[in-house]
């Protein structure tokens, strides 16, 4: 059963991953029309679009790691200290305190990226959607790394 979760926490997390790293694109490097190359369709993208999918994904990814969160605590945490691998535990650590950041964050979020946007609060929207997506590969990478460190079922 966990193992299920921890895939569909993990399916979750590459749609979010996806979303934002869309925003983050669309904000920091901006294009003036569709069409052409890939690169230029990325950069067109419509960010106001993701706001609320950003929101629903980052909730419900953070829903579904707090619910397999024990069984990392008691099975795979615990292999990391016998082994003395501090600084992957130690990440895992920092990716829970950026994801309690970011959850604290996702108010301001929304608020800033409701429409109509308001063109003076650009630089507040270019800042939350760049540290929610650092938080979010950080958390990806982070976990993904954990798991092939000690998976569960292991």
């Amino acid at each position: 059963m966990v193992t299920t979760l921890l895939i569909i926490h993990g399916l979750l997390a590459v749609a979010l991953l996806g979303a934002l790293t869309h925003q983050a694109v669309s904000v920091w490097w901006p294009a003036g029309k569709r069409g052409g190359s890939f690169f230029t369709n990325v950069r067109a993208v419509a960010s106001t679009s993701y706001t609320n999918a950003i929101i629903v994904l980052f909730v419900l990814t953070a829903a579904l790691g707090a619910i397999i969160y024990p069984a990392y605590r008691v099975g795979i945490r615990v292999v990391l200290q016998d082994y003395r691998l501090l600084v992957p535990e130690g990440s895992f650590e920092l990716k829970e305190h950026f994801v309690a950041i970011a959850l604290g964050l996702l108010p301001a979020y929304w608020y800033f990226w409701r429409r109509p946007l308001v063109a003076d609060t650009a630089a507040i929207r270019r800042a939350l959607t760049s540290l929610l997506t650092f938080i979010v590969w950080w958390s990806f990478l982070v976990g993904h790394v954990l798991n092939n460190i000690r998976g569960f079922g292991s």
